[in-house]
């Protein structure tokens, strides 16, 4: 049975690899993105906008949220309101926006897979990235309560949390910074797309069938909890 899938941030980076990855898998993958290259070309954090991409788009079967900006580069008393807000209308009004798009279908047909990419800043916390991660943070407890809302709905929704991964938009990170959260990975390297597309791809199967709410780290050795 073919399916699916919507991609946001496919274009690039983490986004690319699992569009590839589902894409030897057999399912149609769809991307949405900002970048010019992607199928659709949506802002997520335009909820208006992620409803004419759906309608563009048609039945969802698989969504997964792996649009997402870095945001300020700053201890948290030297952080404006702007760029504040705009990581987290991207990280998390984003994929609220989606997901609250694609659910209802999702639930008429009894099956789907929500996988949002959050991050181990979400749980870990890193120091001038306080946006960022509590954007991720945010995303790990929409990620918890929508699976418990969906658990008897055939509708399945996982989280991962990945340590630093060699895309693009991390070279929007400080060197500094991106020097201290990389030597904090016992496996002493940064992560691959390939890698982390991997784990995404069994999360969006049927080979994944008693697993939502869960956070699946992808770090390393990185994780504490």
């Amino acid at each position: 049975m073919s399916r699916t899938a919507v991609v946001t941030g496919g274009a690039s980076g983490i986004g690319r690899a699992v569009a590839e990855r589902l894409g030897a898998d057999g399912v149609n993958v769809v991307t949405w993105d900002v970048a010019p290259g992607a199928d659709v070309v949506v802002d997520v954090s335009d909820a208006q906008a992620v409803e004419s991409a759906l309608s563009a788009t048609g039945a969802v079967d698989v969504l997964v949220n792996s649009a997402g900006i870095v945001g300020p580069n700053a201890v948290l008393w030297e952080v404006d309101d702007a760029a504040w807000s705009r990581t987290f209308s991207v990280n998390v009004d984003g994929t609220f926006h989606t997901c609250r798009a694609v659910v209802p279908s999702m639930r008429a047909k009894g099956w789907g897979r929500i996988v949002n990419i959050a991050s181990i800043a979400g749980k870990e916390g890193n120091p001038s990235l306080s946006a960022y991660s509590a954007s991720k943070a945010a995303v790990i407890a929409l990620t918890k309560s929508l699976a418990k809302e969906l658990a008897t709905s055939g509708v399945l929704v996982n989280a991962i949390a990945p340590a630093v991964i060699a895309t693009p938009m991390n070279a929007a990170t400080a060197p500094e910074v991106l020097e201290r959260i990389s030597s904090l990975i016992p496996m002493r390297r940064i992560g691959r797309v390939d890698e982390v597309a991997e784990l995404v791809a069994w999360l969006a199967s049927d080979r994944c069938s008693f697993s939502t709410g869960a956070v699946y780290d992808i770090s390393g050795g990185r994780a504490t909890y």
